[in-house]
Parts: structure tokens; sequence; C-alpha cells
């Protein structure tokens, strides 16, 4: 990887993991909603919900997590690849 390449990357990798976190959280929020008509997700201290309800929203929250990090991750190093011919490895 070129030094440029590093240097465009290095920011972009930083903004897209707190920008990840904000856009999986949200869609998380709108997913559960959708699937049990609730408006609040479980929380693991939560003590009115049971293991196997707190299991499942954290699983799919990590699922969603992983791919919306995915995304941001590909399109990012795409872009880089776009500006400076060096896919940023």
């Amino acid at each position: 990887m070129t030094g440029v390449a590093k240097l465009l990357f290095k920011p972009f990798a930083i903004l897209s993991g707190i920008l990840g976190g904000v856009i999986a959280s949200a869609v998380f929020s709108k997913v559960w909603k959708a699937a049990t008509h609730e408006d609040d997700t479980p929380d693991a201290s939560d003590e009115e919900r049971g293991l196997k309800e707190i299991l499942s929203a954290a699983a799919l929250k990590g699922a969603i997590a992983g791919v919306v990090k995915a995304v941001l991750h590909r399109g990012g190093a795409s872009g880089v690849r776009g500006l400076t011919g060096t896919w940023p490895a």
C-alpha cells in the first residue's frame, strides 16, 4: 500500500467506525421494532426480559453491526482505490 493510500484511508476508517456504530444502532432499533412491535430493545441487565430474548437481540445486533461495518469499510477502500489506484489493504 502506498503512503498516500494509507494517509487517505486511515481517517476514513476511524470515521466510518463511529458512523457505522450509529447506523447499526438505528437499523437494529427499526428491525427490532418491526419484528416485535416493541419500542424498547432488550438490554442484558433488563430484569424483565428472558435470557433467550436478550441473546437473540444481541445476536441480531451483532450481525447488523458486522454488515454495516463491512459495507462502509469496503466502500471506503473502493473510494481510496479510485483516487489512488491502490487498494488500502
